[in-house]
């Protein structure tokens, strides 16, 4: 049986943003799915209904192993929280999944970042483009997926779906759930940590997830190691913010620049500044992925309208008293000729 008749599925890092929200849309595209976590679920988890949860650690190559017995796909969305312990725990846990998916004979699905790209790339970028990264975190990022590249040749074929930052109803830790408002309570001002005049991209994780579905359900056109960039939303400075305004109703709600100075200032004695610092390159230059090869494949790309997205967001963050926003209709991102 090939993998793509093997609709079983593990997810590793069910518990978090993009894993939570890509178990959701295995199991809407018919998948079997699996969830590997260290810490006892709830038998019924309501916000993943369908999945199996089996305990375990990533960090431990015979628990992947068993969770992965008979799967025809592992998702490998695990990530250290809060910038912590990338060094130690990020190489060993996708050299588990690698690992566990040769012995399967099944696909790795990888959340691709932009970690991987240093600035003589921007401003657009496309899956050809050179990986040169000046940070720590790029560097290990380039590492994994080279590894993945070289397990694609060995009986585990790869895909990868890289977006720019997360956000979403279930995002985990993310910058807009963090720092572009506070989470818990009803939003008194908007932080924008992007420079003035710059546009950024962010990745709905709800799109990005059925994007990674709709793909899977392609798997026969897809090869050994594939890589596709997902646009998502790109929005001029201060496009968040109108959003939020206006999902809120209150037009006049602050808008703040983000206090780079004092995260650069104190990075040397408070390690998640260091981490903060170490990307702020993303934050001052223009950078678009270049999502012209996912049209082509798909036809259409999820697109769900932002401000949908963003009360979604603020509903599962706590920042709304009104009922969950209803979904508007329709928008998609269509491929267009030329």
């Amino acid at each position: 049986m090939t993998t793509t008749e093997r609709r079983i599925a593990l997810v590793i890092g069910a518990t978090g943003g993009i894993g939570g929200e890509a178990a959701s849309a295995l199991v809407r595209h018919g998948w079997t799915v699996r969830a590997l976590t260290r810490r006892a679920q709830p038998a019924q988890n309501t916000k993943l209904a369908g999945v199996e949860w089996i305990q375990g650690d990533a960090m431990v190559a015979a628990d992947v192993a068993r969770a992965a017995r008979g799967v025809g796909l592992i998702v490998h969305a695990a990530n250290p929280p809060g910038y912590r312990n990338w060094g130690k725990l990020v190489l060993p846990m996708i050299d588990n999944t690698i690992a566990a998916a040769k012995a399967e004979g099944a696909r790795i699905l990888l959340p691709g970042t932009v970690y991987n790209f240093g600035l003589e790339t921007f401003p657009l970028i496309d899956e050809t483009a050179p990986q040169v990264p000046t940070t720590r975190k790029g560097k290990i990022r380039v590492e994994m997926e080279r590894r993945l590249k070289a397990a694609s040749t060995q009986g585990a074929p790869v895909l990868i779906v890289r977006a720019a930052d997360f956000f979403g109803p279930h995002a985990g830790n993310n910058w807009f759930g963090q720092l572009v408002i506070k989470p818990g309570a009803p939003v008194k001002s908007v932080t924008e940590p992007a420079a003035k005049g710059l546009a950024h991209a962010w990745a709905y994780l709800p799109d990005l997830a059925e994007t990674m579905a709709r793909l899977l359900d392609r798997a026969d056109r897809l090869a050994a190691f594939e890589v596709f960039h997902f646009g998502g939303h790109l929005l001029a400075w201060g496009e968040m913010a109108a959003s939020v305004r206006r999902v809120t109703g209150q037009p006049k709600l602050p808008v703040m620049g983000f206090p780079w100075w004092l995260v650069v200032a104190l990075s040397p004695v408070v390690r998640v500044f260091g981490e903060m610092a170490e990307m702020r390159y993303l934050w001052r230059e223009p950078m678009v992925l270049d999502d012209r090869k996912l049209q082509a494949f798909l036809g259409e790309v999820p697109h769900t309208p932002l401000d949908f997205a963003v009360g979604a967001s603020l509903w599962a963050l706590g920042c709304l008293e009104n009922p969950r926003p209803a979904r508007q209709g329709g928008a998609r991102r269509v491929a267009v000729e030329g």
